[in-house]
């Protein structure tokens, strides 16, 4: 994907999603970014110059179909890049509905509906839409019940959309890294009792180059499962 192209990041505030953000401004693509509320959005535009925003709450889905109606939405849209997440730890004896919902909203709900609510831009271009989802997505462990079922779920999303798509042109990613250094890597690690080192994880430059390697990738391929693992 050559420069100027048009993408549309959540998450772009932190970790790989602003690795991303600050990868792609840099080489002159447009950004449109996502943020829970007009005083983000201000942070992030004046953080990548040039720059969009679109106000969203992911954490209440049933309301973006009515934010998106009250803003101009991108009439070109190359790559749709699924970043944010948030995490809560905890056993399936002690989590209540209310952590359930937090994570199933912001992890699978909320990327579902901003894709459905951007479907017809991204066919009109024949864009790619990109998840990021974790190793959790893979395999769940003891504690981490709701947040892997959210990725769990996100993985299906990515897989039922790539088959329903192909025909518009649409390529779907799905990326899973493992522990990346970033403030949710770190929030974990306060969660699990553990003493947080960054150098023990993945740099999330890392996983950026791996989600900038996938849109970047000639049309006559596409990256659709890339697991990033730790390599020290």
């Amino acid at each position: 994907m050559s420069g100027m192209a048009t993408h549309l990041i959540t998450g772009a505030g932190s970790g790989i999603g602003a690795c991303v953000a600050r990868r792609l401004h840099e080489r002159g693509d447009d950004l449109v970014l996502l943020a829970r509320d007009a005083a983000r959005g201000k942070e992030l535009t004046a953080r990548y110059p040039g720059s969009r925003a679109l106000v969203g709450d992911l954490a209440d889905p049933d309301r973006l179909s009515w934010a998106f109606s009250h803003q101009a939405l991108p009439d070109r849209l190359d790559s749709l890049l699924h970043v944010a997440g948030i995490v809560d730890l905890g056993p399936v004896a002690e989590l209540r509905p209310k952590t359930w919902h937090q994570q199933l909203n912001v992890n699978l709900i909320a990327p579902a509906e901003v894709t459905r609510l951007l479907l017809p831009t991204l066919r009109a271009s024949q864009g790619q839409v990109v998840f990021v989802n974790s190793g959790a997505g893979l395999n769940a462990h003891a504690d981490w019940s709701a947040y892997a079922a959210s990725k769990h779920g996100l993985k299906a999303l990515a897989d039922s959309l790539r088959q329903e798509e192909k025909a518009h042109g649409i390529r779907v990613t799905s990326v899973y890294p493992g522990r990346t250094a970033s403030p949710m890597q770190a929030k974990v690690h306060s969660q699990e009792g553990k003493e947080y080192d960054p150098a023990r994880w993945i740099d999330p430059e890392s996983v950026a180059t791996t989600i900038l390697m996938a849109i970047d990738l000639p049309r006559d391929a596409e990256v659709n499962d890339l697991s990033v693992r730790p390599g020290r």
